[in-house]
């Protein structure tokens, strides 16, 4: 486990058990993570996101409830931002996701991804239930001023429309959107 330039969030590097029939590995060992200082996280929902075509990008949205994400299948580029007020607001990190890595992502960080791969599924574990009440921070992924080089740029990303018209990192008013 490494802890990265923004505090809490963690790069976590899985084991990865592999023969002739494919793999298996352990996504979240709480004992196991605890151990080497993983933060107390209670999972109370699991997430699954497939997606089917290479350039598929989402987000940048930071939800109210810290995150723990793994790959199931295929690679993604991961940017992470953190969004909470202080010294690291607007501090970027970005990784290659595959099935043998995970972040933990605090609350008030935001997160997005890009698909590199066909049939990417992206699972995640939340410590707080979904719910349309939930107060959202968005940004734009493609905002200058984050210096993110996303491997697949703009022209070609597959977005929502509501992921498009999200504000800059400089127009966001202070708090949550």
């Amino acid at each position: 486990m490494v802890e990265t330039s923004i505090p809490g969030l963690l790069h976590v590097e899985l084991d990865l058990h592999s023969d002739e029939r494919g793999w298996f590995k352990e996504s979240y060992q709480r004992a196991k993570l605890e151990a080497v200082g993983f933060p107390a996280f209670e999972p109370v929902q699991s997430n699954v996101s497939f997606n089917a075509d290479v350039g598929v990008t989402r987000g940048i949205h930071a939800e109210p409830w810290d995150k723990y994400i793994s790959l199931a299948n295929g690679r993604a580029f991961a940017a992470i931002v953190d969004l909470r007020p202080g010294e690291h607001h607007g501090r970027v990190e970005t990784f290659d996701m595959d099935p043998g890595n995970a972040l933990f992502v605090p609350r008030g960080c935001g997160n997005s991804y890009q698909t590199l791969t066909p049939d990417v599924i992206y699972t995640y574990l939340v410590n707080e239930h979904w719910s349309p009440d939930a107060q959202y921070t968005l940004i734009q992924a493609f905002d200058p001023a984050l210096g993110v080089d996303w491997p697949i740029g703009p022209e070609d990303a597959i977005r929502s429309e509501k992921d498009r018209n999200h504000p800059r990192l400089a127009d966001l008013v202070t708090g949550v959107r």
